[in-house]
């Protein structure tokens, strides 16, 4: 029989679970988890998780809406300071890795002989299983062509890495353009810390 739950106890349990888990949670994973010997509807716990976002909008953690659901993440502002925390350096990705992730995010599906006609050199097989590896991009099909050569897509992962609740949240393309002829050379993708 399921049990009633008062609103702080909810507010804590929701925020627990959030702050312990390793992967982002949607409110069906929170409902089919940790809220399911409780009656709580739907709309109360997305009530519940505005409320935690308004909580925390003014501290170093906020709490982030991402393609698979609600994680806590540092202030994307304190990454520089709080990177200070881990001596080792993150993964620095050329910038072929980059241009090939941007152009499989705004072209989706898309052809590696695509994107080598975009990018006018050979993708190597190494870029290609490094966004593979990283679980940023995946093979969804295959073209009806000569070869039916492998299309590429985003994931999830990719969109919560990124801090994206679905690909319309990336920046427009020619704001993409500008910035990545100044920035790619130089960008490290680290995310927000967790």
């Amino acid at each position: 029989m399921a049990q009633k739950i008062n609103d702080i106890q909810l507010l804590q349990l929701i925020e627990a679970a959030i702050f312990a888990s390793e992967q982002p949670l949607s409110v069906a994973e929170l409902q089919a988890s940790v809220l399911q010997r409780f009656t709580v509807s739907k709309s109360r716990i997305d009530a519940t998780i505005r409320q935690l976002q308004d909580d925390y909008s003014a501290r170093g953690i906020v709490l982030q809406h991402t393609a698979s659901g609600f994680r806590f993440v540092t202030r994307p502002e304190l990454s520089d300071d709080l990177a200070q925390l881990w001596p080792e350096r993150s993964a620095r990705y050329s910038r072929a890795v980059l241009e090939t992730l941007a152009l499989i995010a705004y072209k989706q599906p898309i052809t590696r002989g695509e994107i080598e006609e975009v990018r006018g050199v050979t993708v190597s097989t190494q870029i290609i299983r490094t966004l593979l590896d990283r679980g940023w991009v995946k093979v969804v099909g295959h073209k009806e062509v000569p070869g039916r050569p492998g299309l590429y897509a985003t994931t999830a992962l990719f969109l919560d890495y990124f801090g994206l609740k679905s690909l319309s949240d990336l920046p427009p393309l020619p704001e993409f353009t500008e910035l990545t002829a100044d920035l790619l050379p130089t960008v490290e993708m680290t995310g927000e810390l967790h």
